[in-house]
């Protein structure tokens, strides 16, 4: 064997492992999802998180976020530091939040959907209103077992607290201390009312077990029958598919 045979038979045993460890690594990356930077496990931090609220409260936010975005406005700007699309997840969220509990988690795709806004846009938009003090959330990620050696959790929705800064609430002056206006308007109730049932399609039994129980025990444990019963019907559904397609 000369020289050149030599060196490129080498080059070849080089490419062949390159291509090997290739191979293993986007094996692995398939079903490598990565999890963002300081989630918290769903189900173990909400409780410290999220607070009771009421619709006064919640209207006071509004209201302080639209008197402070018009009062910094700079001249000759279109927005205020928050911008339209900041104020319109804002409202959506007033028509979400459950009162009672001060749960909050519509996923991005949904608050996109809603709103028909880009994804960018409504990113930007809750970046916007977390570092003018109006909202807060927590990343949260579930286990979610996989195949193969990946990792076995995956990203879920966001955990969101509304609030309002002192500076703003002061913008608000008398109308900071008054107190709410009676809920008697009938297409309000009735606009939240379809918000709420239309994110409730959204929630897998799991999901909805936790938003309509406020009791963490009870919800805890019905939202772990309600995965059960999800993967089941799951298994159920991929038996009836291969059944279908051996028949086929």
């Amino acid at each position: 064997m000369n020289t050149g045979e030599a060196a490129e038979r080498g080059n070849f045993f080089k490419r062949t492992d390159g291509v090997i460890n290739g191979a293993r690594t986007d094996g692995g990356a398939a079903n490598r999802k990565p999890i963002r930077r300081n989630s918290r496990r769903k189900g173990s931090c909400e409780a410290s998180f999220w607070r009771g609220t009421s619709r006064q409260d919640v209207q006071k936010v509004l209201m302080a976020a639209r008197q402070y975005d018009r009062a910094n406005k700079e001249p000759g700007k279109r927005n205020g530091p928050l911008g339209g699309i900041a104020l319109e997840v804002l409202a959506l969220f007033a028509n979400l939040v459950n009162y009672k509990s001060g749960r909050l988690d519509p996923s991005l795709d949904y608050i996109t959907d809603k709103l028909c806004r880009s994804r960018d846009a409504v990113v930007r938009a809750l970046k916007a209103l977390r570092d003018h003090g109006f909202l807060d959330w927590l990343r949260r990620f579930e286990p979610a077992p996989n195949e193969g050696r990946g990792p076995q959790v995956r990203q879920v929705s966001n955990a969101y607290r509304l609030s309002a800064p002192k500076r703003a609430l002061a913008l608000l002056g008398r109308w900071a201390s008054r107190p709410a206006a009676p809920d008697d308007d009938e297409a309000a109730r009735k606009d939240r009312a379809a918000m709420e049932a239309e994110h409730i399609e959204t929630l897998d039994l799991a999901g909805l077990a936790a938003f309509k129980i406020e009791d963490s025990d009870l919800a805890e444990a019905l939202a772990m029958m309600g995965k059960a019963i999800d993967l089941r019907e799951s298994a159920k559904r991929t038996e009836s598919q291969s059944t279908s397609f051996f028949y086929a």
